[in-house]
């Protein structure tokens, strides 16, 4: 894959977040209405910037950090991530304004980040 203007999103949230106790606290159907609203929009932000998707990516399961030490199950913020291709890092950060990951779901952000060149590569 070639790193020309290709973004990592990571989509963000705590389990502990005010947005996420708001959300477990909708009685079920609310919810399950909630999940199939944030779904649809997903996918309708998926269409409306499919030209700019290089990778879908997806949600991210339990977390193993491995150390010198060995290895352990750890916990952090990360839920889902993607690959874009845009003109720009600001370009890039663009396109997740107002994203169905915080504004339906329980999400608190994405971080945008560029992918770089592999040194000596």
């Amino acid at each position: 894959m070639s790193t020309n203007n290709t973004y990592l999103a990571v989509f963000l949230g705590s389990k502990t977040s005010p947005q996420m106790t708001a959300w477990n606290a909708l009685p079920e159907a609310q919810r399950r209405a909630k999940e199939r609203e944030g779904i649809a929009a997903w996918k309708a932000w998926v269409e409306k910037h499919q030209g700019a998707i290089v990778g879908m990516g997806g949600p991210l399961g339990k977390t193993k950090r491995i150390t010198h030490r060995g290895v352990d199950d750890v916990s952090n913020e990360m839920g889902a991530y993607m690959v874009v291709r845009a003109e720009s890092h600001d370009a890039a950060a663009k396109l997740f304004e107002n994203h169905p990951h915080f504004e339906i779901f329980p999400g608190e952000s994405v971080e945008i980040m560029p992918v770089l060149p592999t040194p000596g590569a």
